[in-house]
C-alpha cells in the first residue's frame, strides 16, 4: 500500500519519458539506416544528435538526483535505470559509426531485422517508462516487460542464424568481419532494452 504513495519531488518520471521517447527516435532512423544506405550520412547525423540530446536528459537526471531529498523510488534504482537507457543510444551511435566507418555498401535483411527487433524493444521500453509512475500499473509493466523478454529471444535467434549464414556464405573476408560488428552492436542494443526491463522489475517488486 505505502509503495502507492509514492512522493513526486523531483521530475524523475518526465525525464525518463523523455530519454525513453529518444530512444524510439534513435531505433526509427536505426531501421531508416539499415533499410537503406542513400542516406546514410543524414541518418548517422540523425542519430548522433539524438544521442547528445538523450546525454543531456542523462545528466539533468543525475543532476536532479543529487539534489533531490526525497526520490520517488531507490536513488540506486534511477541512476540504473537512466544510465542503462542511455547505453541503449550510445550502441545505436556505435552501429551508425561503424556502417559509415567500415564503408558498407550494402545493408542486409538480418541487420534490418535485428534494428526492427531493436525498434520493437524500444517502443516497449517507452511504455514500460510511462506507466512507472503509478504502481497500479504494475501487472501492465510487467507484461511489457516480458514482451521485451520475447523480443530478445527473437533477437538472439536472428542473429545466430544472422551469424551461421555469414560464415557460410560470405567469401570476403573484410565484409565478413564488417557485419558482424554490425550485427553484435544491434543485438546489444535488445540486450540493454532487456536490462532497462530487469531493472523495471526490480523497482515493481521494490514498490509495488
Amino acid at each position: 500500500m505505502f509503495g502507492r504513495l509514492m512522493p513526486t519531488e523531483g521530475k524523475f518520471f518526465d525525464l525518463f519519458n523523455q530519454h525513453a521517447a529518444l530512444c524510439v527516435k534513435g531505433a526509427q532512423e536505426m531501421v531508416g539506416l539499415m533499410t537503406n544506405f542513400d542516406d546514410l550520412e543524414m541518418r548517422t547525423h540523425a542519430i548522433e544528435g539524438i544521442e547528445k540530446e538523450a546525454d543531456k536528459v542523462t545528466y539533468a537526471t543525475v543532476d536532479m538526483l543529487h539534489k533531490t531529498f526525497i526520490t520517488p523510488i531507490d536513488r540506486d534504482d534511477i541512476h540504473k535505470l537512466i544510465t542503462r537507457m542511455d547505453d541503449i543510444l550510445d550502441l545505436m551511435e556505435d552501429a551508425a559509426q561503424t556502417v559509415s566507418l567500415y564503408d558498407l555498401k550494402a545493408v542486409t535483411p538480418e541487420a534490418k531485422r535485428l534494428a526492427e527487433l531493436s525498434l520493437a524493444c524500444c517502443e516497449r521500453v517507452q511504455a514500460a517508462v510511462g506507466l512507472l509512475h503509478n504502481m497500479d500499473n504494475s501487472h501492465k509493466i510487467v507484461a511489457i516487460c516480458e514482451e521485451i523478454d520475447r523480443l530478445e529471444s527473437d533477437a538472439d535467434h536472428v542473429m545466430r542464424a544472422a551469424m551461421s549464414k555469414l560464415f557460410r556464405d560470405e567469401p570476403d573476408v573484410r565484409n565478413l568481419i564488417k557485419l558482424k560488428a554490425i550485427y553484435e552492436i544491434l543485438e546489444t542494443v535488445t540486450d540493454r532494452c532487456e536490462d532497462v526491463a530487469n531493472i523495471i522489475e526490480g523497482i515493481i517488486v521494490e514498490n509495488a
